[in-house]
């Protein structure tokens, strides 16, 4: 499971599709032709081994229109590195849980669309009417996501001390504002993009001549990226991270995982678990700048040490032994995304309990509703008061349900949570505005939150067929230990309050307490019976 933005999906409802399903494998490599209600598999042997820009420029050569939209992979997928990506337009990136890989698996390039069908709404007067509202009530500071992309948080969450620093020993970084969105907007920021219809323009194109060759057509590092490749490496070079972001672009693989491993690898590197001979002579120490980028270009090819990185994080742990493990930072088997739950706690219990591992776009983070301007949004939900950041108790655990809900909600209707509050003015009940417009729907903020329940049910019931129990929901020993520096220096997640957090969470997901197993009153409340008629055993 994983979003992006951009162009394409509008694209492929244009030419006639809502969503694609793709079964089985390829016995050659292939790209996906979707032209106004066709369909149509093409060889792509000569796209293989491509980077990800030089394969769309060819697609579209083929097909005579440069207005085609593309999502592809790049090496790093075709390879089957188990963090690749896809990625549409070059820039927006389905980054996480390894869809490259399942691409490559099947010997799919890419898919490519294009459409001239007009998308029909129920009421487009009124659909019209609430994207004029929102425009005109969109506020936009020089503080904004729109003018600072999502890097406008690197210096603010390094002073707070939770910006993730070397491997998450740390929570600031002193070269944070190097690395921020104010530098990057001063210094090497060309312009602004965005993704279908949207006004924000949050997107970060940049242009670099030298050290590296930096080309805007890949876009530009988001805040994630600059903490993956930055504060969590030790580097303060905004170049070299846009550098790295354009490598993991054209190679195809997740900024996040990329970075996040090549900390992991330097951790072990300064406690001598990785010798100088197995990384290719390499001092991989923190603040490497030439080792960074070098670990980039090998686990895009697979090559050296690369290919045990791009195994992922287990794998590479079983490889290097147990002395690796207290630097292994995951849930589930995928590395923690760059929010420091020593300082976000209920981001923390998201990532023990999301379905796909750590995801910080699935769930609050903590800040935004311990004030009584982020709350405001929740109040048509009962939530009237702010509940403090550190907070694991019931109060907390009931505000990251309701607001899990929601986000998979957004998720599932395609809706971006930068247009919401407490980013943007859109509010709940407006939500429910828009799925009337568009569809025709007679529904109410009840049951559109049941639809964020069902797949919050449904994956759960999907992991445990998968073998994965309440054991998976846990954290990194790591975040149960103090940070060793930074404006939160000593604070830490007290183990038996945190999973005793968890426990409450099933008890209020209608889940038995001790297992995490849906019941099945709860399946039938959400309409889910035929989950209890396929796997009766796995319901309590």
């Amino acid at each position: 499971e994983s979003e992006a933005g951009g162009w394409w999906i509008p694209e492929l409802k244009s030419s006639g599709f809502d969503a694609i399903v793709i079964k089985g494998k390829a016995p050659r490599p292939v790209y996906l032709w979707i032209h106004n209600e066709e369909a149509q598999l093409r060889e792509a042997q000569h796209l293989w081994g491509k980077f990800t820009k030089e394969a769309q420029e060819e697609i579209r050569k083929e097909l005579g229109d440069n207005r085609v939209r593309v999502a592809l992979i790049g090496p790093g997928g075709e390879k089957k590195v188990r963090f690749s990506c896809i990625l549409n337009e070059l820039k927006h990136a389905n980054g996480r849980t390894g869809l490259g890989a399942v691409m490559g698996s099947k010997n799919l390039k890419a898919i490519a669309v294009k459409g001239e069908k007009k998308t029909e709404v129920a009421n487009e007067s009124e659909v019209k009417r609430l994207i004029k509202w929102l425009k005109d009530n969109y506020e936009e500071p020089y503080f904004s996501i729109g003018n600072l992309g999502t890097s406008r948080v690197t210096g603010l969450l390094s002073e707070q001390g939770i910006l993730p620093t070397f491997n998450f020993r740390e929570g600031s970084f002193k070269g944070a504002e190097a690395i921020s969105g104010e530098t990057m907007s001063k210094t090497i920021l060309v312009r602004r993009g965005t993704c279908y219809g949207c006004f924000v323009r949050c997107k970060r194109e940049v242009q670099v001549k030298e050290p590296f060759p930096v080309n805007p057509i890949y876009g530009g590092p988001e805040y994630e990226t600059i903490a993956a490749f930055g504060s969590m490496c030790g580097i303060d070079d905004l170049k070299a991270i846009s550098w790295a972001n354009q490598l993991c672009n054209a190679y195809g693989l997740d900024t996040i995982s990329t970075g996040t491993m090549i900390s992991f690898a330097m951790e072990c590197y300064e406690n001598g678990i990785l010798k100088k001979g197995d990384v290719e002579g390499l001092e991989l120490r923190f603040g490497n700048v030439e080792a960074m980028i070098k670990m980039v270009e090998m686990i895009g090819k697979r090559e050296g040490i690369g290919y045990l990185l791009g195994e992922g994080i287990r794998p590479a742990v079983e490889k290097l032994g147990k002395e690796a493990e207290p630097f292994a930072l995951h849930v589930k088997g995928m590395t923690l995304p760059l929010h420091e739950p020593r300082g976000k706690v209920g981001v923390g219990l998201g990532y023990a309990v999301s379905p796909t591992g750590p995801d910080h776009m699935e769930f609050p983070h903590d800040p935004f509703w311990a004030t009584e301007a982020g709350i405001s949004l929740l109040r048509p939900l009962g939530i009237l008061e702010p509940v403090d950041v550190f907070d694991l108790g019931p109060k907390k655990v009931r505000l990251f349900i309701y607001l899990q809900q929601y986000w998979d909600l957004l998720n599932s209707l395609g809706v971006c949570m930068f247009t919401a509050k407490p980013f943007g003015p859109q509010t709940l009940n407006g939500i429910v505005d828009y799925v009337k417009a568009v569809t025709g729907w007679e529904t109410s903020l009840f049951d559109l939150l049941k639809v964020g329940e069902r797949h919050a049910n449904m994956a759960r019931i999907f992991n445990l067929r998968e073998g994965l129990t309440s054991k998976d929901d846990t954290l990194p020993e790591r975040i149960f230990q103090p940070l060793e520096g930074g404006t939160l220096k000593g604070k830490k997640i007290d183990k038996e309050e945190f999973l005793k957090a968890v426990k409450t969470y099933y008890q209020m997901m209608g889940w038995d307490p001790e297992l995490g197993i849906p019941r099945k009153e709860k399946l039938a409340e959400l309409d889910l019976d035929w989950v209890i008629e396929l796997y009766p055993h796995l319901v309590s």
